[in-house]
C-alpha cells in the first residue's frame, strides 16, 4: 500500500474537484508560450502539477500511459530541464528517446515535416529546447506542431503528440511556472502574491550569449498575478520588445504594476522576491544569430570579445548582502533558474556573492524541484481529454509507485 509521507495540509480530492471546475481545455494542444494560454489553462497545469507532486510524495503511482514514447530534442545544453523532462515522462509511464540530430537523417537534409512524423508513430509528447537563436526557436516548435497536425489529420499518426516548450528564444514556460509554484507555496497561496514585489534583474556574468527567455518568462507570467514587477538592467541590455508589451498588458489587467529601470538597487528596494540573472542584450542575440547562420567564426569571436568587455563595465551588478538589505525587511526570497554564476566559487566574479547564494541554496533547489511536475502536468493536460478524471482514477487505484 502507498505510504503517506506528504504533508496533510494538501487535500488531493479537493484539488481534483477544483481542477474539474476550472473547465480548461488543452486536449490535443501544445504548451509553447504562457501568454498564449488563458487563466483557466494556466491554473489547470499548475493544479495538476501540485496533485502529481503530492501523489509522488504519498507514493501513489501516476502512471497514466501503458506504452508510448516521449521524444527529447535538446538543441542546447541542459541539466535541470533535461532530467526534469525525462523524470516527468517516466512518472507518467512514458519511455524517453533522445533525438540526436547528428545521428539522424536530419544531417542528410530530412525536413522538419518528415522528421516530426517519423519520430511520432508511437509518441505521446515531444519536448524541445531551442533557445539560442532569436527568431528561430519558437518558429521551429510551431513548424513541428504544424507537421504533427498534418500527420494526425491525414491518418499517418494514430495520436497527435503534444509539443512542450522546454525553452525557446521567447519563453521558458516550464521554468517560470515552476518559479510561480515555488513562490505561491512560500507565501501561502496565489491570493497572497497580489502586491508582492518581484525584482527581475540583470546580473554580471563572465560569459555572453545567455538566452533572454528566463527574464521574459518571469515578467510575462508574474505580471498576471497582480504582482509589482520591476525589470532592471544596464542600458542596452533590453529584452524583446513584444514581451515587454505582454508584461505591461498583464499588469494592467491583474491590477499589478510593471516597471523598467536601469538600477539594481531600485529594483531590490522593498522587493519581496529577487531574481538576479544574466542575459545577453536583444540586439546582441540578433547579431549572434546572423553570424551563426553565416558561419562567420571570426565575427563571432569579435562579438564575444566586444560583449565580454561591455559586461565587465557592470561587475557591480551582483546580488550581495548589501543589496539584499534593501529588500523588504532584508528578507527577500532569492530565486535563480540555476546554475548561478557564484563569485569565488564558479567564477572569479559573477551574479551572486557566495555567502548570499549559500543562504538561499536549498530554496533554489526546491524551486527547481517543481519542474518535473510542471512538465508532467503540461503533458497530462495536453494529452488527456479529462485529466481530473484520470487523476481521480489513479488515486482510486492507489497503486504504489514503489512496491
Amino acid at each position: 500500500m502507498p505510504t503517506a509521507t506528504a504533508t496533510q495540509k494538501f487535500d488531493i480530492k479537493k484539488a481534483v474537484a477544483e481542477l474539474q471546475k476550472l473547465g480548461a481545455d488543452l486536449y490535443h494542444k501544445d504548451f509553447l508560450l504562457t501568454w498564449q494560454k488563458n487563466d483557466a489553462e494556466i491554473h489547470a497545469v499548475l493544479k495538476i502539477a501540485e496533485i502529481l507532486k503530492e501523489m509522488h510524495a504519498r507514493n501513489i503511482s501516476a502512471r497514466m500511459f501503458e506504452t508510448g514514447l516521449a521524444v527529447s530534442n535538446f538543441r542546447d545544453n541542459s541539466t535541470r530541464t533535461r532530467f526534469s523532462f525525462s523524470s516527468a515522462c517516466n512518472l507518467l509511464g512514458l519511455a524517453v528517446q533522445d533525438l540526436d540530430e547528428g545521428k539522424s537523417q536530419i544531417a542528410h537534409g530530412e525536413t522538419v515535416r518528415e522528421t516530426a512524423n517519423m519520430i511520432s508513430f508511437l509518441t505521446e509528447a515531444i519536448g524541445i529546447r531551442d533557445d539560442m537563436f532569436i527568431g528561430k526557436g519558437h518558429t521551429y516548435m510551431k513548424e513541428v506542431a504544424e507537421a504533427l497536425d498534418d500527420g494526425h489529420k491525414r491518418g499517418v499518426l494514430n495520436q497527435r503528440p503534444c509539443v512542450v516548450n522546454l525553452q525557446c528564444d521567447l519563453d521558458h514556460p516550464t521554468q517560470s511556472m515552476s518559479d510561480l509554484l515555488f513562490i505561491k507555496n512560500h507565501f501561502g497561496g496565489f491570493d497572497k502574491l497580489k502586491g508582492k514585489k518581484i525584482a527581475m534583474t540583470w546580473a554580471y556574468s563572465p560569459s555572453y550569449g545567455k538566452p533572454l527567455s528566463v527574464p521574459q518568462g518571469v515578467i510575462t507570467l508574474m505580471s498576471r498575478f497582480g504582482m509589482e514587477v520591476e525589470l532592471a538592467y544596464p542600458e542596452g541590455y533590453d529584452l524583446l520588445p513584444d514581451t515587454i508589451k505582454v508584461a505591461e498588458k498583464h499588469a494592467k489587467k491583474s491590477g499589478g504594476s510593471f516597471k523598467v529601470s536601469n538600477s539594481m538597487e531600485s529594483a531590490f528596494k522593498d522587493a519581496d522576491i529577487v531574481y538576479p540573472k544574466s542575459w545577453a542584450p536583444f540586439k546582441v542575440m540578433e547579431r549572434r544569430t546572423a553570424l551563426l547562420e553565416q558561419g562567420d567564426h571570426a565575427g563571432l569571436k569579435t562579438l564575444e570579445k566586444e560583449c565580454l568587455e561591455n559586461n565587465a563595465k557592470f561587475k557591480n551588478w551582483e546580488c550581495d548582502e548589501k543589496k539584499m538589505a534593501l529588500t523588504r525587511g532584508g528578507k527577500a526570497v532569492y530565486m535563480h533558474c540555476l546554475p548561478a554564476d557564484i563569485t569565488g566559487v564558479s567564477c572569479k566574479a559573477g551574479e551572486v556573492a557566495a555567502d548570499t547564494f549559500e543562504k538561499a541554496r536549498i530554496g533554489t533547489y526546491k524551486e527547481a524541484g517543481y519542474k518535473p511536475f510542471v512538465i508532467a502536468a503540461m503533458i497530462a493536460a495536453c494529452t488527456k481529454k479529462d485529466p481530473a478524471a484520470v487523476l481521480a482514477g489513479l488515486m482510486k487505484q492507489n497503486r504504489g509507485r514503489v512496491l
